[in-house]
């Protein structure tokens, strides 16, 4: 998954990002509204997470340039407890917040969340035909086996699942496995696909590849 953190505090901010790359999830970071909307209009994202209070403005005000603009989830980092402006944050249309001082598995714990609502799907695991796959964890069933998969193998495989059907260009999936200052290639992407086609042997999915085009998750009808 990839990530757009707004937040000016450093300390915190490189924290935040240490937590989310060790699980496997590019993070591109902006200190302020000025680059929070640069980075916008460069990249897309399947998350959000948004401070309030920024030197340049108000991170609200984002919020509401988002969502006239499309539908990517937002999660606001608030230091203000008061529930009206909870509840201000979630009528402008926030899909979560958390306030700080907050743990970090409890941040996790909403990403993951705000993901799945989006994705229609209350529980963790994704059915991926006859497997079932849990991206909080990186656990692959297959009938009675488990395997663990790896960080970037689990973000690679939960881009594609919740795009099951749909061709995925490479340059899509490395944006999601990767930050833009990473020093990789497609190639990886087709290392990843490989490891990603063995862990699935033994299932009725398949990671097909569409010549020119990406990779698409076949699962059965």
């Amino acid at each position: 998954m990839r990530y757009l953190l707004v937040e000016d505090n450093a300390e915190l901010a490189a924290a935040i990002l240490k937590r989310l790359m060790l699980d496997g999830h590019a993070v591109d970071h902006a200190g302020s509204v000025a680059e929070a909307q640069d980075w916008l209009e460069t990249a897309s994202y399947d998350l959000i997470l948004l401070d309030v209070m920024l030197p340049d403005g108000d991170g609200r005000e984002l919020l509401r340039r988002s969502r006239a603009d499309g539908g990517t989830p937002v999660i606001m980092l608030t230091a203000r407890s008061q529930i009206c402006d909870r509840v201000s944050m979630l009528d402008q249309g926030a899909d979560d917040y958390i306030t700080k001082p907050f743990d970090f598995s409890e941040l996790e714990a909403r990403c993951r969340a705000v993901l799945r609502r989006r994705g229609g799907s209350p529980r963790n695991e994704i059915a991926i035909g006859t497997a079932f796959f849990d991206p909080s964890s990186g656990r692959l069933r297959k009938g009675n086996e488990t395997t663990e998969l790896r960080n970037r193998e689990t973000r690679l495989l939960e881009a594609l699942a919740r795009h099951a059907g749909q061709v995925m260009s490479k340059e899509r999936l490395l944006d999601s496995l990767f930050s833009f200052d990473a020093d990789v290639t497609e190639n990886a992407i087709e290392v990843y696909v490989g490891r990603l086609r063995k862990r699935l042997e033994g299932t009725d999915a398949r990671i097909e590849t569409v010549r020119g085009l990406g990779y698409r998750l076949d699962l059965p009808r």
